[in-house]
C-alpha cells in the first residue's frame, strides 16, 4: 500500500474531525527568503493526504500558512545587505519587498512559493500569520499562555531541558519605538499589559533600548513558536499536521508543543506525520546557500508530473536526494518512464497507483501513459544539429507518434535544453566534431574499428544491429568494452564517454560514420 493510502487509512480509523464534519489539514512556512525545496515535501505530503481523502469522499480542507509575522533574522546572500540591514529583527510583513509590485518582503517570496505549489497541482487555501494575530483570534491563547507562564517554563525545562528565569514570558512584543520583535524581552504580566525592554543585541540585530508597557493583543506581540504552534492548532481546529522528523524527536519542538497543547490549552494535538528530509546533493542546505536548492529552482527542472514524483515517490520515512548537477535528474525521468510502461502494460499495483498520483488531480480520471523517448536520448539529440528529434523518436518507437506522444516529446525537449544550459554535468554535453580530432588509438582499438568499418561498408545498420555487433567484437578481437566504446567516442565527440554507442552510430549519417572510422584506422 502506498504511504499516502496507508496514512489516510490510519487517520480515518483512529480520528474524527474536531468539528465533527471536516478534517482540517495544516502546514506552514516562514517566508524569510526563497524557500528551500525541502519545504515542498511537507506541502506534498499534506496535499496528498487531502487528495486521497477527497477521492474517498471524506470532507477535508488543507490550509497553508504563509508566515509573515516571524522576525527577519538574516539577510540572504542574494540580496543587497546594505539595503536590508536596518530591517533586521522586524516582523517580516514590515520589511520592504526586494522588488516593486509586492506589499512586503513576505508577500514577494510567498508569491514565488505559491507559484511552485500551483505548478505541482497542490491547491491549499492560504492565510497569513498576521491575519490570525491582528484579527484577535490568537488573543485568548496569548492570555492563557501569559497566565500560565509558570507551566510553560516547567514544560520547556522538563521536556526539552530549556531553562527560563522566573520573569520570562512566552511572547515577543513588537517594539513601539524601533518596530523590532527579535530584540524585545517581555516580563511582568498584570492581566492587561506586559512590561518589555528592547535590550537584546544579537550579532547584527541591534536593540534600541526602549522600555515600556504594552497590551499584547491584536498583533502587538507574538507567541514564541513552540507555544505559537500549539495555539494555532486549537485556534483553527487542526486535525492533521506533520513535520520534519527532527521536530518529532523526544524533547524536540513537536514534543514541547504537544505538552503545551495538552497541559496549557487543554486539548489533544493533531495527528502527526513525521517525515524525512529532502536533500540537494546530499545536503540539507538553505536556499540562500546553493544554486538549484530552492523550490522554484527544482520545480523549473521538471514537468509537473515528474516534480510530483520527486516529492511523493519515496515513502515519507525515506530521504529524498536530488542533485540538479548530477545523474539524479535523468534517473528521475527514467523512474517516471518505468511507471508509465507498467501502466501501458496494464499492471495494477502500487506502481500504477503512484503513477496516477503523479498526475494532477483534474487529469487523473482520464489517466493515460503515452510513450516518450528517454530523457537521456532526448538530451543527446537536441545537441545534434543534424538530427530531427521527432524522426529519431519515431525510429526508436518503431511507428508514428500520436498527438499526446508528440506533445510530451516537445515538452521533454524543452526541459532537456533547460537542464543542459543550467545544471547538467559535462558528461551529458556533447558536440559532434566536424573534423577528425587529434586522438591516439591503440592497435587493439584500431583493429576493432577496422572490423566495425567492414561491417558498416555492407550498408546502413540499425541501432540494435550495431549494438549486437559491438558486443561481438569484444570477444572476437578481443577488447575490453570500455576500450572499444572510448575509441568511438573519441573520434566522433573528442571525449571518453557518450550515449549508447550502437544507437549513437545509427543516428549519424552513414557516410560520415564510415569515413570517420576509416580515417581513424
Amino acid at each position: 500500500m502506498l504511504w499516502a493510502d496507508r496514512i489516510a487509512s490510519e487517520i480515518r480509523n483512529t480520528r474524527t474531525p474536531r468539528n465533527g464534519k471536516t478534517f482540517l489539514i495544516r502546514d506552514e512556512k516562514t517566508l524569510s527568503g526563497r524557500v528551500h525545496v525541502g519545504s515542498m515535501r511537507g506541502v506534498a505530503i499534506h496535499s496528498l493526504i487531502s487528495e486521497v481523502f477527497s477521492e474517498q469522499g471524506i470532507a477535508n480542507e488543507f490550509r497553508f500558512e504563509l508566515n509573515d509575522f516571524d522576525p527577519f533574522d538574516s539577510i540572504p546572500g542574494y540580496l543587497d545587505a546594505e539595503k536590508f540591514r536596518e530591517h533586521l529583527g522586524k516582523p517580516l510583513y514590515t520589511v520592504p519587498s526586494p522588488e516593486p509590485g509586492f506589499k512586503n518582503y513576505a508577500e514577494y517570496f510567498g508569491d514565488e512559493f505559491v507559484g511552485v505549489h500551483q505548478k505541482a497541482g497542490f491547491t491549499p487555501s492560504y492565510y497569513r500569520a498576521t491575519e490570525l494575530y491582528q484579527s484577535g483570534k490568537m488573543d485568548p491563547f496569548i492570555e492563557s499562555a501569559l497566565a500560565r507562564a509558570n507551566d510553560v517554563r516547567r514544560i520547556l525545562k522538563e521536556v526539552s531541558g530549556s531553562v527560563k528565569d522566573e520573569s520570562w514570558l512566552p511572547i515577543s512584543v513588537v517594539c513601539e519605538a524601533c518596530g523590532k520583535i527579535m530584540t524585545t524581552r517581555a516580563y511582568d504580566y498584570d492581566g492587561q499589559t506586559v512590561g518589555y525592554a528592547c535590550d537584546k543585541n544579537l550579532d547584527e540585530v541591534k536593540s534600541c533600548g526602549h522600555t515600556s508597557r504594552a497590551a499584547p493583543w491584536k498583533g502587538a506581540a507574538k507567541l514564541f513558536w513552540k507555544v505559537d504552534w500549539a495555539a494555532k492548532w486549537i485556534a483553527q481546529g487542526v486535525d492533521i499536521e506533520g513535520g520534519g522528523k527532527d521536530h518529532s524527536t523526544k524533547g524536540g519542538s513537536r514534543d514541547v508543543a504537544n505538552h503545551i497543547c495538552r497541559e496549557v490549552f487543554g486539548q489533544e494535538p493533531p495527528f502527526d506525520i513525521p517525515y524525512e528530509f529532502f536533500l540537494v546533493g546530499g545536503k540539507k542546505m538553505s536556499s540562500s546557500k546553493g544554486r538549484g536548492s530552492s523550490a522554484k529552482d527544482m520545480c523549473d527542472l521538471f514537468p509537473p508530473q515528474i516534480f510530483r514524483l520527486a516529492l511523493i515517490g519515496k515513502d515519507i520515512r525515506e530521504q529524498i536526494d536530488i542533485d540538479p548537477a548530477g545523474e539524479s535528474v535523468p534517473r528521475l525521468y527514467d523512474w517516471y518512464d518505468e511507471l508509465a510502461l507498467g501502466v501501458r502494460e496494464g499492471k495494477a499495483d502500487d506502481y500504477s497507483r503512484l503513477f496516477a498520483l503523479c498526475e494532477l488531480p483534474e487529469s487523473r480520471a482520464a489517466l493515460t501513459a503515452p510513450w516518450v523517448m528517454r530523457f537521456r536520448e532526448v538530451a543527446f539529440i537536441v545537441q545534434m544539429a543534424h538530427l530531427s528529434l521527432k524522426e529519431e523518436a519515431m525510429r526508436t518507437k518503431g511507428s508514428a507518434l500520436n498527438e499526446d506522444e508528440a506533445s510530451m516529446l516537445e515538452e521533454r525537449a524543452r526541459y532537456a535544453k533547460f537542464w543542459l544550459s543550467t545544471y547538467a554535468p559535462e558528461e551529458f554535453k556533447y558536440e559532434l566534431q566536424e573534423e577528425m580530432p587529434n586522438v591516439e588509438l591503440s592497435d587493439t582499438q584500431k583493429k576493432a574499428l577496422s572490423a566495425l568499418a567492414a561491417f558498416l561498408q555492407e550498408g546502413a545498420r540499425s541501432g540494435e544491429e550495431l549494438h549486437l555487433r559491438l558486443h561481438e567484437l569484444k570477444t572476437e578481437i578481443p577488447i575490453q568494452p570500455k576500450e572499444l566504446f572510448q575509441a568511438i567516442y573519441r573520434i566522433f565527440l573528442n571525449r571518453d564517454s557518450g550515449p549508447k554507442a550502437g544507437w549513437f552510430l545509427a543516428s549519424l549519417p552513414h557516410e560520415l560514420v564510415v569515413a570517420r572510422i576509416s580515417q581513424a584506422v
